[in-house]
Formats: C-alpha cells, sequence, structure tokens
C-alpha cells in the first residue's frame, strides 16, 4: 500500500479529543438501559401549553416554514423576541438588525464563540459551566479561564476579586450564565453591575446565557445588557426549550447590536445555515403569553424545586438550594462518598434513579468530585418516588 494510511493520525481534531460523550447522552443511555428514573439531563417530562402546540401544528398545514425559513428568523418571531425583552427589561432592539434566531441557545453560544474569539484568546468562564461552553471555546481556538463559584452558607457564590484576577491582556470574553446551571445561582444586581464594570474597563465582550430567565425563585433576573455600557458589548442568548417546555423544537435566539449580529451570524450560517421553520411561528405566538402564564410556570417549578429538595434531604443529601433553574446540586459526602461519578455510575442499580455528576462541569474535577445534580423538572409522583427511591441510601 502506498502514501498515508487512514488513521496514521487521531481522527477527531485535538482540540476536541478531551471531550467524547456528553455526560447527558451517557446517564440517559444508562436510564434507559436500567429502566431508572432519570432526574438526570435537564428535560420536562410533560409537554408546553397546548395552544403553542397547536401553533405549531397550524403553521405546519398553512405552509409557514416548512421550506428555508430566512436566514435572521422568521419575521414574526423576531419581533416577538423584541417584543419581550422590551416588555420584561426594558430593552429596546430592532428585529431587522439586532436579532438572530438559532437551533436552539446551544448554537447561538457556540456561533458566538466561533465569530468572537480567536486562537490565543482568553475566555473567562463561571465554573462548574454547561459542557459545550468548553468544547466551543476549544472549537474556537481560545484558552479557557475558569472562575469558580464556590459553596457558601448553602448556595454558590461567585467571588468577584478572582474574577478581576482572572483578565489578562489576552482576555477576549467573559461567557456568563444566569440563572446559573448547575448550581442556580442567580446573580445580583451587585455582582452583574461588578461584572459590567470590569468588562467596560477592560474593554472585554460578554456573551451571557440567559436561557432559564424565567425560572427565577428568589431575587431577580436582571439582563447584563441593561447595565451601563453594556448594550455596545454583550451578545443575550435565550431560548424557548426551557421556558416552553418544547426543549426537541429546538428554537433560540441571540439579541446583540447590529455589528455583533453580523458577526456571529456570519458563522452560523455555515453551521445550520436555518432550522425549526414551523416552529418558529409557534414560539412567535408563546413569546407573547400574558405575564400570568410566565407567573405560573414559575410558581409551578419553584414547588417542585421544594418537593425533590425535601426528598432529598430526608435522603440524606446536603442540598444547595437553587435560587433559579431548575437543577438542584447536593453533596454525597453525608454518604462516605467523594467520587460523584462512580456514585451516580452506580445510583442507577442501586436505588433507580439517574443523575449527573458535577466533577464533569469542572476543569479541575476536584472541585466539584463530590457534587451531585439533579432535574426537579418532572412529574410530581415522579419526584415523590425518586426521593423515596433515594433513601434507600441510608438503609
Amino acid at each position: 500500500m502506498t502514501g498515508r494510511e487512514p488513521g496514521s493520525r487521531p481522527l477527531l481534531n485535538r482540540r476536541l479529543a478531551p471531550f467524547g460523550t456528553t455526560i447527558f447522552a451517557e446517564m440517559s443511555a444508562l436510564a434507559a438501559r436500567t429502566g431508572a428514573i432519570n432526574l438526570g439531563q435537564g428535560f420536562p417530562d410533560t409537554d408546553g401549553p397546548e395552544e403553542i402546540r397547536e401553533a405549531a401544528v397550524r403553521a405546519l398545514r398553512d405552509g409557514r416554514g416548512n421550506q428555508y425559513p430566512p436566514g435572521p428568523g422568521v419575521p414574526e418571531l423576531r419581533a416577538a423576541i423584541t417584543a419581550h425583552q422590551q416588555h420584561h427589561y426594558g430593552l429596546a432592539y430592532d428585529p431587522d438588525t439586532e436579532v438572530l434566531v438559532t437551533a436552539g441557545a446551544t448554537e447561538a453560544v457556540a456561533a458566538a464563540l466561533l465569530a468572537l474569539v480567536e486562537p490565543g484568546d482568553e475566555v473567562i468562564a463561571l465554573e462548574p459551566y454547561y459542557d459545550s461552553y468548553a468544547a466551543n471555546i476549544a472549537m474556537a481556538g481560545g484558552t479557557r479561564v475558569p472562575v469558580t463559584l464556590r459553596p457558601h452558607e448553602g448556595a454558590f457564590r461567585l467571588d468577584l476579586d478572582e474574577l478581576r484576577d482572572a483578565v489578562t491582556e489576552r482576555t477576549r470574553l467573559i461567557l456568563l450564565n444566569t440563572p446559573h446551571n448547575p448550581t442556580g445561582t442567580v446573580l445580583t444586581r451587585e455582582e452583574l453591575a461588578a461584572v459590567a464594570a470590569l468588562a467596560v474597563e477592560r474593554d472585554l465582550l460578554v456573551v451571557t446565557d440567559e436561557v432559564y430567565e424565567h425560572l427565577v425563585f428568589e431575587g431577580e433576573h436582571l439582563p447584563l445588557a441593561g447595565f451601563p455600557g453594556m448594550r455596545e458589548r454583550t451578545v443575550t442568548v435565550s431560548s424557548a426549550g426551557k421556558t416552553f417546555s418544547f426543549t426537541g423544537w429546538k428554537v433560540g435566539w441571540l439579541t446583540a447590536t447590529p455589528e455583533l449580529v453580523a458577526a456571529v451570524r456570519s458563522v452560523k450560517q455555515f453551521l445550520t445555515y436555518v432550522s425549526a421553520g414551523p416552529f418558529q411561528y409557534a414560539i412567535a405566538e408563546a413569546l407573547r403569553l400574558p405575564d400570568a402564564y410566565f407567573d405560573g410556570f414559575r410558581a409551578d417549578l419553584h414547588r417542585k424545586r421544594d418537593l425533590l429538595g425535601d426528598g432529598l434531604r430526608a435522603a440524606g443529601f446536603e442540598v444547595y438550594q437553587p435560587q433559579g433553574t431548575y437543577f438542584i446540586t447536593t453533596d454525597i459526602t453525608p454518604f462516605g462518598h467523594k467520587d460523584a461519578y462512580a456514585f451516580c455510575r452506580a445510583l442507577p442499580e442501586r436505588c433507580g434513579v439517574v443523575a449527573i455528576p458535577n466533577s464533569v462541569f469542572y476543569d479541575d474535577p476536584d472541585a466539584g468530585r463530590s457534587q451531585v445534580r439533579f432535574a426537579f423538572c418532572k412529574k410530581d409522583d415522579v419526584l415523590i418516588e425518586a426521593g423515596s427511591r433515594l433513601r434507600r441510601l441510608g438503609s
């Protein structure tokens, strides 16, 4: 055989070699194989509002979105996104130049990082972080600089001095997530003001993932773009999946200045190009639902948080009370365990429950080695049964 043989170099781009299969795919497969209750991956076990599902059916039947929609997103959805930002936060955006619809928030974050980060740039990210962040930074050739949220008085807190110290001459961008997955932290007005001041002082861009914006139980959600000096340097990301319980539709979006949107669109057009045509029309209607929907949705998840939290405490876990999202982070030290990954691998056989080890969301796994995350976006009877099963750990 002549020439270089296939496989003489690893097939996977070396930037992605450390990542492999996501923890969510691994644990969801484990749940399917064992028949365990899946409190690992964050998807609801019920659909969202019936009128929104019917809006999608109506769009399909009417032929709206069955062919390629416009690259930036259908006009109806872009208008609804800007109306939502104005109504809830007093932020004004131009639907024609300052909105980009994406294949979920995951693509929005990926496209933003690929557009704005070059090899050698440093990106500060709060850890523990959603796993795609690390992969996105790697694909862009950037260097990830973690700033760790640490447990303090039953919750996780950002050390602003540590954040400031992380900024160097090579820092290009801060990747922010509030409400924060997996810890449930909601950054305060004072913390966000400090982040904004630092970004302005050091001339940094910020990509802020706000997909849990309507799931805040304590405190309030404040978009960073609303702080002084941040409108022109912030890419705000959100999506429909978490707010309307249609995660499979993968409708996300970002808002930013025309220049930032144009930069991100230059990348996005070579990723999915467009997606979710009929669903875009349905989400346009969803975003215009009355405030009562958002209030009821938040109240229902607040109740579920407390339901699962009580069950976890009764089972013996140390529980860090989340201020937002639909995840609870716990500590397994009371059970005499320190390895969250091994604990989660064994949990389906021991108790018939699947959870996620937070250690995979840290650069230094030791920082979260004993932390385990549970999702509470499930039916009440599922959460009650999970709590009952987990009490076997103490027997």
